[in-house]
């Protein structure tokens, strides 16, 4: 790592409590004049494309990393991601117990054992249980602290019968969904004939799986396992092979003997580390304790980029904008400025996670235009009209109004510049930043040189 440079002053703007844009489109720019955005011919040529059936749709290896796709944030830290589990074991071996659990803590946000859990609403179909039944469990584990984001039913439709349906019209509903739990999935499979070949398994899985992607939740499906033992204890589970095929992940959860208390969870998935937990069962309240993890939770090593980038963006100066050479000049990492957009766009999920700032990049005219913004939308207030228009736009899907909520939201991140820069004017401690922060104000307003104060 080379000697810290000095930190001159780029042409950037410095400072403004901002806020996430509001758009469907994660990796676009809420700029007008966002070069990447296509002309009319353009799009026409690729839809005739598109429409000819030997057309195959790709993409380059410099498109995809000069492309920022969203992260998956985790439920629970290490356990739990958005996608489709499958979470199998025995009959009568305490999966409703577990299942409740988890339920309860990603509904409160309270840590599961010692993984770090985010809050959110959730759904739990108990198809093979009532609600006398639900009750006498709940309070047996969490007595009468309750939550207004945990709903249950134990009734529903099945797959291609409704259940789309119901779980759709749901998520409308409650926006902050996280979590579905079906247990069984038996009770929602299609009723049909061929039910236990691969391909029939496979187009269930995917089906909730396209579901559960496109709403960005997880969908954790209670399965039973098979009697005999295999050599892969995840071969255990009931049905083909086709079932965790297209699922992004499984859990199996088995007991030594059946009438103790001690089991062993195991995890395997796509965007997490194969895991085996060993659990105890709490016998007055019926809760599963962690004992031990077999293999410790591997952590990405430390990314001094993103560290400089903390340092760069604090809640001081919450904001910065530039080219991606005014940024490498302000920052302890020897990266070139063409390499630096390319990492961002790869690590903006973990600097979101780790540092709480939000990273955009988009054409300009100009060249290439970074944002970084720490992520204070709590403490941000739009007007009425917008709010208004975000609520049609999201909530009925009226995309009319996408160019005047785009509009809408530039303005108000110009005014948050303006604001922090004019306060920079009044507050900053030395001479030099005062400066700095008047001229960038004045130059903003397009103020000429002849009438400034």
């Amino acid at each position: 790592m080379e000697n810290k440079k000095e930190k001159a002053a780029p042409d950037v703007s410095v400072g403004a409590d901002t806020e996430q844009p509001t758009s469907k489109n994660t990796t676009g720019s809420i700029s007008e004049n966002d070069g990447n955005i296509k002309n009319f011919e353009e799009l026409q040529r690729e839809m005739q494309l598109q429409s000819d059936p030997s057309y195959l749709q790709t993409i380059s290896m410099n498109e995809l990393f000069d492309t920022q796709y969203p992260s998956k944030q985790p439920l629970i830290d290490g356990l739990l991601y958005p996608g489709t589990y499958i979470f199998a074991g025995s009959p009568k071996l305490g999966k409703s117990f577990l299942m409740a659990q988890l339920a309860y803590h990603v509904s409160t946000g309270t840590p599961l054992w010692n993984y770090t859990t985010r809050k959110g609403t959730v759904l739990y179909l108990a198809l093979e249980d009532d609600y006398r039944r639900l009750q006498e469990r709940l309070y047996r584990m969490f007595g009468t602290e309750s939550t207004d984001n945990l709903y249950f039913s134990v009734s529903a439709s099945q797959l291609g019968n409704g259940l789309d349906e119901q779980l759709a019209r749901f998520v409308a509903e409650h926006k902050d969904t996280k979590l579905i739990i079906i247990d069984t999935l038996q009770k929602v499979r299609e009723v049909g004939g061929d039910n236990y070949s691969y391909a029939n398994d496979y187009q269930i899985m995917a089906r909730l799986k396209s579901f559960a992607d496109a709403h960005s939740l997880c969908l954790l499906l209670v399965h039973h396992t098979r009697k005999q033992n295999a050599d892969d204890k995840f071969d255990m589970i009931s049905g083909t092979s086709g079932l965790l095929g297209a699922a992004d992940g499984a859990f199996l959860l088995q007991k030594e003997k059946r009438t103790g208390n001690t089991a062993t969870l195991e995890v395997s998935g796509r965007d997490q580390q194969d895991q085996k937990l060993y659990l105890i069962r709490n016998t007055e309240n019926l809760l599963w304790d962690l004992q031990k993890a077999e293999t410790e939770l591997w952590k990405e090593p430390p990314e001094p980029l993103l560290d400089e980038i903390a340092e760069l963006v604090r809640k001081d100066n919450p904001y910065w904008e530039g080219s991606p050479t005014a940024l490498v000049t302000l920052i302890n990492v020897d990266i070139q400025p063409h390499v630096i957009t390319r990492k961002l766009n790869v690590l903006a999920g973990r600097l979101y996670a780790e540092h709480g700032i939000l990273f955009r990049s988009e054409r300009v005219h100009e060249g290439r235009k970074l944002r970084l913004w720490k992520d204070n939308t709590e403490n941000v207030q739009i007007s009425q009209e917008l709010f208004m228009q975000l609520l049609r736009f999201h909530l009925v899907e009226d995309e009319g109004c996408e160019k005047e909520i785009k509009q809408g939201l530039e303005k108000k991140l110009d005014k948050m510049v303006m604001r922090d820069l004019y306060g920079k004017f009044k507050t900053a401690p030395t001479e030099e930043e005062r400066e700095r922060a008047r001229k960038e104000y004045l130059d903003r307003r397009g103020v000429p040189e002849s009438f400034r104060w």
